[in-house]
């Protein structure tokens, strides 16, 4: 069967395997993800999710204040041991994700801990948007998916494009280093907080003044 291209990325970034062994571990498995999945890991082509099922309970928790003190982040990333958590890479790491989390503010981790009652809003909005639009009746559910991948890609935190490196997602960021290090790595939590947030005042652009600085 044929496969999409969304769905061979968000294999990629879940495996960390070649885009090619994707596209044939979903054709094997007729489209269905985590098939593909075990397809991969049973020929070995996948380094990632061979360490996914590992109990990471090692780890981080680390803090970032920009540095007016306007916004700060709390996140923690966890691994399989203290000696991983103790290595500078691993260390460096979780500071970019606690940088990343300051400059583009998701909501969630990942696409699953979205409410289905926020996610079937969004849908909502973006259907009488897509109709508001003069689009056809036939095409829009179609659009409304395109654009909610947009929502995950803007408000969940392994979907957005790294803000030091755009050509690569946290997921692939997180495989990378799975890969290098050897360990199960997973980003469990986060809190993120921004001066004023909710009460009204100027609007000054925080976030962009974290992200100059991360791209330093």
């Amino acid at each position: 069967m044929a496969v999409s291209a969304s769905a061979v990325k968000e294999l990629r970034e879940k495996t960390g395997a070649g885009m090619l062994d994707c596209k044939k571990a979903l054709e094997e498995a007729n489209g269905n993800i985590d098939k593909a999945i075990e397809v991969l890991r049973e020929k070995g082509l996948s380094a990632a999710a061979k360490k996914s099922d590992r109990i990471a309970t090692e780890g981080l928790v680390e803090s970032y204040i920009h540095a007016n003190g306007r916004i700060g982040v709390l996140v923690e990333i966890n691994c399989e041991t203290d000696f991983v958590a103790k290595n500078e890479g691993f260390r460096e790491f979780v500071r970019d994700v606690a940088m990343q989390i300051a400059a583009t503010s998701p909501k969630y981790v990942r696409r699953e801990e979205v409410p289905q009652e926020e996610l079937d809003k969004e849908k909502e909005i973006l259907r009488a948007q897509a109709l508001n639009e003069g689009k056809p009746e036939k095409i829009v559910d179609k659009m409304v998916e395109g654009r909610i991948s947009k929502y995950y890609e803007e408000y969940c935190l392994m979907e957005q494009s790294f803000v030091k490196d755009p050509d690569k997602t946290i997921t692939e960021l997180v495989n990378e280093k799975i890969s290098t290090i050897g360990e199960n790595i997973t980003i469990r939590r986060f809190v993120r907080y921004e001066l004023g947030e909710g009460l009204e005042k100027k609007q000054d652009n925080f976030v962009e003044e974290v992200m100059s600085q991360v791209k330093q």
